[in-house]
C-alpha cells in the first residue's frame, strides 16, 4: 500500500480541489443547473483526456525513450568495433580466399543511401563466408581475444543488449570462440575434426560480425558522417584502405 501512497494522496487532493472549486462557483454564482452542466461536460471529456494522455502522449514518450536507448546501444556497438570487432573482422576476412568477389561491393561510399545499404546486405546474406583455416593464426587470435576478455564480459553484462538480439549473437559467438581456444593447451597440430569445429566457430563469427558491421556503418553514415569517414578509411574488407586522408 505504501507503494501507492503518494498517488492516493494526490488523487484525494485533486478530487477535493475540484469539489471546492465547483462549490465556490455554486455559492458565489448560484445557478446550480449551470454548475451541473459544467460538471457533466468535464466528466464527458475525461475519457478523451485519458485517451490522449495514455495512448498518444505515452506513445510519444515511448518512441523517444526507445530512440535514446538505441543511441546508447549504438555507442556500445561502436566501442566494440573500435576495441575488437574491426581488427577481428580484418584478420578473418584475410583468410577468405573469395573475399575479392565481395571487396568492391563492401567499399562503402560517402554518397550511399538506404537503398545502397539494402542492396549490399542482400549480397552479404547470400555470401557463404568461408575461410581457409590454415590461414588463421590461432595463437595470435587467442592472445588478442584473451587481452580483451574482460571488455567482452562487461559488454555482455550491459542491459541495453537485451534490445539488440543480432549484436548479442555476435558477442556470444566471439565469447564462445574465445573460450574454445583458451581451453586448448596447444593450438598446433590439432586433429582434423577439431580444426573443422573451430573453423565453424570462426565462420559463424565472420558472418554475424560482417552483417553487424554493415548495420553499424549504415547508422554512422546516416547520423555521424565524421565517424563514418574514419570507418570507411579503416574498412576491414578493403585491402587498399588507409587511415591517412589523401
Amino acid at each position: 500500500m505504501s507503494k501507492y501512497s503518494w498517488q492516493l494522496k494526490l488523487g484525494i487532493i485533486l478530487l477535493f480541489s475540484s469539489f471546492i472549486i465547483y462549490s465556490l462557483k455554486f455559492v458565489l454564482l448560484g445557478d446550480p443547473e449551470n454548475t451541473y452542466y459544467y460538471v457533466f461536460n468535464a466528466l464527458g471529456f475525461l475519457p478523451i483526456n485519458v485517451l490522449l494522455v495514455t495512448l498518444v502522449l505515452n506513445e510519444l514518450l515511448s518512441v523517444r525513450a526507445r530512440r535514446e536507448r538505441l543511441e546508447k546501444l549504438n555507442m556500445v556497438i561502436g566501442t566494440f568495433f573500435s576495441e575488437v570487432g574491426t581488427d577481428l573482422l580484418k584478420s578473418i576476412s584475410r583468410a577468405d580466399s573469395s573475399i575479392s568477389t565481395l571487396e568492391e561491393t563492401l567499399k562503402v561510399k560517402g554518397d550511399w543511401n538506404d537503398q545502397d545499404f539494402l542492396r549490399v546486405r542482400k549480397v552479404m546474406e547470400e555470401y557463404e563466408f568461408q575461410v581457409d583455416f590454415s590461414q588463421i593464426d590461432l595463437e595470435s587470435m587467442r592472445a588478442y581475444l584473451k587481452d580483451r576478455r574482460n571488455f567482452l564480459l562487461r559488454l555482455l553484462e550491459n542491459p541495453l543488449l537485451l534490445e539488440h538480439q543480432a549484436f548479442t549473437e555476435v558477442l556470444r559467438a566471439v565469447f564462445h570462440f574465445t573460450e574454445e581456444i583458451e581451453r586448448r593447451d596447444c593450438l598446433a597440430g590439432l586433429p582434423e575434426k577439431d580444426c573443422g569445429h573451430l573453423k565453424g566457430d570462426i565462420e559463424r563469427i565472420y558472418r554475424l560480425l560482417s552483417l553487424e558491421w554493415l548495420s553499424y556503418m549504415k547508422h554512422l553514415h546516416a547520423h555521424y558522417p565524421y565517424l563514418s569517414s574514419l570507418a570507411m578509411r579503416t574498412n576491414p574488407f578493403d585491402s587498399e584502405a588507409q587511415v591517412i586522408v589523401s
